[in-house]
């Protein structure tokens, strides 16, 4: 019966894809983007704060901070996607001005996880949250024009 009333309205008689309709269904408002920006950043920011709260207890403490602060950024980086959508972020992010910055972020982040759970070096974690740390500025500097 729709696709009758398609014909006869005189729009397309083809039916849209199902590519278009998952893109049509998917697509957040201006607001709905504004709030699960706001959600995951603040979440990333407890995540950080926790994990340096985490630090101070003993013997877990350095792995506890190194995890928590990873995932802090992990989130705080995941919060700019609800802002520009992740294809576009991807492509922003490997573009030729930023692609070393992002591949230094990105191994930064993996290397902490790895030496916390798997290498379980406490000191390597802590060395790889600070090497994260001035990788994420670098990245952050990276998306303001001739700030590098």
């Amino acid at each position: 019966m729709d696709k009758l009333k398609r014909v006869l309205s005189g729009r397309d008689a083809e039916e849209p894809s199902g590519l278009a309709e998952v893109i049509e269904g998917t697509s957040l408002g201006w607001g709905t983007r504004v709030k699960g920006f706001v959600a995951c950043f603040a979440i990333g920011c407890l995540c950080s704060i926790l994990g340096s709260c985490l630090l101070w207890i003993p013997k877990k403490g350095l792995v506890l901070f190194a995890v928590f602060y990873t995932l802090g950024n992990i989130a705080s980086i995941g919060s700019t996607l609800f802002l520009m959508g992740p294809m576009k972020q991807l492509k922003r992010m490997f573009e030729p001005t930023r692609l070393i910055a992002t591949v230094v972020m990105l191994l930064c982040l993996i290397l902490t996880l790895c030496s916390a759970f798997w290498w379980r070096k406490a000191g390597l974690a802590l060395l790889f949250c600070i090497l994260q740390f001035f990788a994420m500025a670098w990245y952050s500097i990276s998306f303001i024009p001739y700030a590098r």
